[in-house]
């Protein structure tokens, strides 16, 4: 069981920073349009969206690490 929670754990921290990568990417891809127009942009909808979900894998990373350990204290 700790095994395939380890698995989990990597998986959850690989997407993290897949999302991250993805956010930042886009970020740098922001054009001057984007900046100066009226209301959210496309650019900072996608920018959002994939920093709200590497926020959610990192939570997810961090709830696996906690079963982990208990499971892990009480074996």
């Amino acid at each position: 069981m700790s095994t395939f929670l380890m698995i989990l754990i990597v998986l959850a921290a690989i997407a993290a920073l897949v999302s991250l990568i993805r956010g930042i990417v886009i970020f740098l891809k922001t054009t001057e349009a984007d900046l100066k127009g009226i209301g959210p942009s496309t650019s900072g909808l996608q920018q959002n969206k994939m920093m709200w979900r590497r926020i959610q894998f990192q939570a997810l990373a961090v709830v696996l690490v906690v079963f982990f350990l208990l499971l892990t204290r009480a074996g």
